[in-house]
């Protein structure tokens, strides 16, 4: 990525979104808006370039706030690669999941931010009840990246039980975008949760194939029973991830 952005430049959501229009490219941008539901306004910023402006930025909670409020699609993203997960409030978050419209806002901005905050498993068992898709599904896909990096300890192994119950009397008839996490909060709940691993494949393979309408984006929909087979046969079970951020 060629930018005149300078780490002495006074960084302001004015300069960065004058960048991000720099590195946009117009071919990323019809993917997103053919293929992911993503709207104007969008410079098609790829995500490896918008990990380059992270690595500049580090980490500012005042500017992801003023980012995020621009908009911008790719503003928005890049505001959750340098939000200050400590500092993220019940009401910022909630503003936040509100406005994720669609694209990767959901389920991976909102639900990283959360999950790294010290209110994601709260905001994500409120979220997982909501009747607007895209809200239900950044609880699920909280509560997937809560599991992924949280010790075992710290899990409400309970909780997660009646989830994964939840699940199975829920998923197929559950809209189509909040489906399709709920069947990855299967595979993390089996992959990363040793105690659960057998409880999430039992569960699994009485679900079966799941399958959403996810639009013009081309993305598989994993069979949960054998994603989670293939984590077992590596010797990965339990393995957490290092950190919520994706």
């Amino acid at each position: 990525m060629k930018t005149g952005y300078s780490p002495y430049l006074k960084m302001t959501a004015t300069t960065i979104l004058g960048e991000l229009e720099k590195a946009g490219r117009e071919s990323y941008k019809r993917t997103l808006m053919n293929n992911h539901g993503v709207k104007e306004p969008c410079f098609g910023v790829s995500i490896a370039d918008l990990k380059k402006f992270q690595k500049l930025i580090k980490c500012d909670y005042k500017l992801a706030l003023e980012l995020y409020d621009s908009g911008n699609y790719d503003a928005m993203y890049l505001a959750g690669l340098i939000a200050d997960v400590e500092k993220m409030s019940k009401r910022n978050l909630e503003h936040w999941v509100k406005r994720a419209y669609g694209g990767a806002l959901p389920a991976t901005t909102v639900a990283s931010v959360a999950a790294g905050s010290n209110h994601g498993r709260e905001l994500a068992l409120k979220w997982i009840d909501s009747t607007k898709p895209n809200i239900a599904s950044a609880g699920w896909a909280t509560l997937s990246t809560i599991v992924s990096v949280a010790e075992d300890a710290e899990l409400d192994i309970a909780v997660l039980k009646q989830l994964v119950h939840r699940v199975q009397k829920e998923i197929h008839r559950a809209p189509d975008i909040p489906r399709y996490h709920m069947n990855s909060f299967l595979i993390a709940v089996g992959s990363y949760v040793p105690a659960l691993t057998k409880l999430a494949l039992e569960t699994a393979e009485k679900i079966g194939p799941v399958k959403a309408d996810l639009g013009n984006n081309h993305c598989k929909i994993p069979f949960a029973p054998d994603y989670i087979r293939k984590v077992e046969a590596r010797g990965s079970i339990g393995k957490k991830r290092k950190s919520a951020r994706f």
